[in-house]
């Protein structure tokens, strides 16, 4: 099982990102991903996630209204589109995959928002 999360970067607040995160070894609609993050000196948090069955998401109330989780099942990936993005949403966001008692993470990527 491996994760590839990109699409990080710089930007102003108010900008937007999309980040991936590709998947190996299990398929995105047969187990529940989700992304998360963790800044500096803070525990890490659940952002989103999606279901696998279903399709159906969830998100933080911090970023309810602003970022969208999604999947493409033919590329196997997720993506989390982040919008009216604010200084807070600086950190290093990364993907999870759980199976069971299971839990795979990817490499993480940086977002970081200037204000």
């Amino acid at each position: 099982v491996q994760l590839q999360a990109s699409g990080g970067g710089l930007v102003q607040t108010g900008s937007s990102l999309r980040l991936s995160c590709a998947a190996s070894g299990f398929a995105v609609d047969t187990y529940a991903v989700g992304w998360y993050r963790q800044a500096p000196k803070k525990e890490r948090e659940r952002v989103s996630c999606i279901s696998p069955t279903d399709g159906s998401t969830n998100h933080a109330d911090s970023v309810k209204g602003r970022f969208t989780i999604s999947r493409d099942i033919a590329k196997n990936t997720v993506y989390l589109q982040m919008n009216s993005l604010k200084p807070e949403d600086t950190a290093v966001y990364y993907c999870n995959v759980l199976m069971g008692s299971r839990s795979f993470w990817g490499q993480g990527t940086q977002v970081t928002v200037s204000s």
